[in-house]
């Protein structure tokens, strides 16, 4: 059984590597906000709590969301582990997940420089259209603005812009970074450099996992 965590700032390939390395070792990303939906539409007593707070406009607060990941880890396509997506973001959350008796056998840091960051994030263009992924510098379209696969025009989205993304860094550093010390004591992190290929990251992922 392997339970994982992906740590790292926005655009720091988290959920490519998460996708590879569950589908190399069988078991499921789980995300929060996946997770939100089945419960509210499984009517739990979690997720009818949750409901309440998301027709009201309100964020989900921390023990819901930690109550709906307690139920789901249960579930038997657990059973073999899984890979958690989403939370925790805080050491509140971590914390929390400890008292729920939910822990990690490795937590991955992912180590991107924040310039690397930016200029991933604000070179990317998508179609709405059809949901082709372009960049303006490693990968653009043949027509500039529009894009190969359906002619559509390109946009880059709202997270993406300069502004946003420097707001995006700023969180992730003051509010998620402190997990990687947090889960450095519990002695089950890895960091792991971004560089190179999608291939190369995961190679050192899997090294780290000990496969």
């Amino acid at each position: 059984m392997m339970k994982l965590i992906f740590l790292g700032p926005p655009g720091a390939v988290k959920g490519t590597q998460a996708g590879i390395v569950s589908k190399k070792l069988g078991i499921h990303t789980i995300s929060t906000g996946d997770m939100l939906r089945a419960a509210v539409k499984e009517g739990t007593e979690v997720g009818k709590r949750a409901k309440s707070f998301m027709d009201a406009g309100k964020l989900v607060p921390d023990e819901v969301i930690i109550g709906i990941v307690a139920e789901r880890v249960e579930k038997p396509d657990c059973a073999k582990g899984y890979i958690l997506d989403g939370v925790p973001r805080t050491i509140a959350q971590a914390e929390a997940l400890e008292s729920a008796g939910i822990r990690f056998d490795h937590v991955i840091s992912i180590e991107t420089e924040d310039d690397v960051v930016k200029e991933r994030l604000v070179g990317r263009r998508v179609c709405p259209e059809c949901g082709a992924t372009y960049h303006t510098v490693s990968n653009p379209s043949k027509v500039e603005g529009k894009c190969d696969a359906c002619g559509h025009e390109l946009i880059q989205r709202h997270d993406d812009t300069a502004d946003t993304v420097a707001h995006r860094l700023e969180i992730y550093h003051s509010e998620t970074e402190p997990l990687k010390e947090f889960y450095q004591k519990r002695d089950v992190l890895a960091k792991v450099e971004d560089e190179g290929s999608i291939e190369d990251i995961n190679h050192r992922i899997m090294a780290v996992l000990g496969l």
